[in-house]
Protein backbone atom coordinates (compact mmCIF):
# COMPACT_ATOMS: atom_id res chain seq x y z
CA UNK A 1 0.00 0.00 0.00
CA UNK A 2 1.66 3.53 -0.92
CA UNK A 3 0.80 6.65 0.85
CA UNK A 4 0.40 9.66 -0.85
CA UNK A 5 0.00 13.86 -0.08
CA UNK A 6 -0.04 17.04 -1.97
CA UNK A 7 1.49 19.93 0.07
CA UNK A 8 0.42 23.02 -1.96
CA UNK A 9 1.97 26.74 -1.27
CA UNK A 10 0.38 29.63 -3.03
CA UNK A 11 2.67 32.99 -3.75
CA UNK A 12 1.90 36.48 -4.78
CA UNK A 13 3.27 36.15 -8.00
CA UNK A 14 4.28 33.28 -10.69
CA UNK A 15 8.04 34.94 -10.50
CA UNK A 16 7.90 33.84 -6.66
CA UNK A 17 6.49 30.63 -7.23
CA UNK A 18 8.99 29.63 -9.83
CA UNK A 19 11.58 31.06 -7.75
CA UNK A 20 10.84 28.44 -4.82
CA UNK A 21 9.89 25.70 -7.17
CA UNK A 22 13.00 25.89 -8.94
CA UNK A 23 14.86 25.52 -5.73
CA UNK A 24 13.48 22.82 -4.38
CA UNK A 25 12.96 20.95 -7.59
CA UNK A 26 16.53 19.58 -7.71
CA UNK A 27 16.38 18.33 -4.43
CA UNK A 28 13.89 15.60 -5.85
CA UNK A 29 16.16 13.05 -7.15
CA UNK A 30 19.06 13.82 -3.80
CA UNK A 31 16.72 12.99 -1.32
CA UNK A 32 14.36 10.36 -2.47
CA UNK A 33 15.08 6.76 -0.54
CA UNK A 34 14.24 3.76 -0.88
CA UNK A 35 10.77 4.13 1.04
CA UNK A 36 9.47 7.62 -1.02
CA UNK A 37 10.25 9.72 -3.13
CA UNK A 38 8.84 13.52 -4.28
CA UNK A 39 7.45 15.19 -7.82
CA UNK A 40 7.64 19.26 -7.36
CA UNK A 41 5.25 21.04 -9.87
CA UNK A 42 4.48 24.52 -10.44
CA UNK A 43 0.66 26.28 -12.20
CA UNK A 44 1.27 29.79 -12.29
CA UNK A 45 1.48 30.77 -9.06
CA UNK A 46 1.10 27.91 -6.90
CA UNK A 47 3.74 25.06 -6.43
CA UNK A 48 2.66 21.79 -4.92
CA UNK A 49 4.96 18.97 -3.85
CA UNK A 50 3.33 15.56 -4.01
CA UNK A 51 4.99 13.14 -1.20
CA UNK A 52 4.48 9.04 -2.01
CA UNK A 53 5.94 6.85 0.96
CA UNK A 54 5.53 2.99 1.68
CA UNK A 55 4.21 3.56 5.13
CA UNK A 56 3.27 6.59 7.12
CA UNK A 57 6.06 7.26 8.90
CA UNK A 58 8.31 7.51 5.57
CA UNK A 59 4.88 9.60 4.41
CA UNK A 60 5.64 12.14 8.08
CA UNK A 61 9.23 12.49 7.42
CA UNK A 62 9.09 12.86 3.52
CA UNK A 63 6.36 15.68 4.71
CA UNK A 64 8.59 17.28 7.32
CA UNK A 65 11.36 17.55 4.74
CA UNK A 66 9.31 18.90 2.14
CA UNK A 67 8.17 21.69 4.02
CA UNK A 68 11.90 22.76 5.59
CA UNK A 69 12.99 22.59 2.34
CA UNK A 70 9.79 25.14 0.93
CA UNK A 71 10.43 27.17 3.81
CA UNK A 72 14.09 27.54 3.36
CA UNK A 73 13.56 28.14 -0.58
CA UNK A 74 10.39 31.23 0.44
CA UNK A 75 12.68 33.19 3.11
CA UNK A 76 15.70 32.97 0.14
CA UNK A 77 13.24 34.74 -2.46
CA UNK A 78 12.15 37.27 0.21
CA UNK A 79 15.51 37.87 0.95
CA UNK A 80 16.38 38.35 -2.74
CA UNK A 81 13.27 40.37 -3.75
CA UNK A 82 14.53 42.40 -0.87
CA UNK A 83 17.83 43.37 -2.32
CA UNK A 84 16.19 43.78 -5.63
CA UNK A 85 14.24 47.02 -4.20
Amino acid sequence: MTHSTELVFRYDSSTVASVVASSVAVEAGDIEGDRSDAAVDRDGDTVTVTVDATDLTALRAGQNTWLTLVEVAERAAESAGRRAE
